[in-house]
């Protein structure tokens, strides 16, 4: 709505970086904050954040430019982030490619770190969509004229800044991931210093936002669903997600029963 934060001239501030810098931040400081909980050694931990952040933006960048092809023309094209163009599965998967490497590397708990993984993944996401709102990227479908929603629909203003179709009733997809993600996190920290066991803070998460992402996706409408199936490649990944939280926990339990 808002994708300028500070224009003066041609020096630009945009809303959406803005809100990844806070998200980045905030996932930092949540980040710190649960690693002295589990009592890690704070020097790995922030190594642990900063490279999976780089490995993220690759993994962000890869996915959209495979997703994306005919916006790409030129070498330049892909390299220039600068312009937008990021996908948030591909910076998880990136992300989890670099610090499962970390993670063996410095022979850290793998599950402890999932916990704090998760918990702050989910903090720094909800910043991120509120910038998404702001640039109108990951916009939703249009929302129809008789529908229950419409009450509820976001309607993007004409600014050459703005991804999203001006003048249309579209279904609030960032601002209802970014509300959901606020309340996976709060729930999370709520339950993290209850947790009965390493790696259920990450399996919540994993299930959580996996059925939340499942959901909007039915909303969205820049990814087109996959032929016979009728479901988005983000949804496959949001029902592996599910089932890969629901097997943790149930793998755990199992551990506990037979201990």
């Amino acid at each position: 709505m808002f994708p300028n934060l500070i224009k003066i001239g041609d020096f630009t501030i945009h809303t959406y970086g803005v809100m990844v810098a806070l998200g980045m931040i905030f996932a930092y400081l949540s980040v710190l904050y649960f690693s002295k909980i589990e009592g890690l050694k704070q020097k790995y931990v922030e190594n642990l954040f900063i490279y999976s952040v780089i490995g993220g933006i690759v993994g962000a960048r890869i996915a959209y430019v495979l997703e994306h092809k005919d916006e790409f023309k030129s070498l330049y094209d892909v390299i220039a982030i600068w312009k937008g163009g990021i996908d948030w599965f591909g910076a998880f998967i990136g992300g989890a490619v670099i610090l499962i490497f970390l993670i063996k590397k410095y022979k850290l708990p793998v599950l402890k770190i999932g916990d704090i993984a998760g918990i702050s993944i989910v903090l720094g996401h909800a910043f991120g969509r509120i910038g998404c709102t702001s640039a109108g990227c990951c916009y939703g479908k249009p929302v129809p004229e008789n529908s229950p929603f419409r009450d509820i629909a976001i309607v993007f203003p004409n600014n050459p800044d703005t991804v999203a179709p001006s003048g249309v009733p579209l279904y609030p997809t960032q601002p209802a991931e970014a509300i959901g993600n606020f309340l996976i996190f709060f729930f999370l920290f709520f339950i993290y210093k209850r947790k009965k066991f390493d790696g259920q803070i990450l399996a919540l998460y994993l299930i959580l936002y996996g059925i939340e992402r499942f959901l909007l996706e039915f909303w969205r409408g820049v990814t087109p669903p996959l032929p016979i199936i009728n479901l988005t490649w983000n949804q496959l990944i949001s029902l592996g997600m599910v089932l890969i939280g629901f097997g943790l926990i149930i793998y755990k339990i199992k551990i506990v029963k037979t201990s």
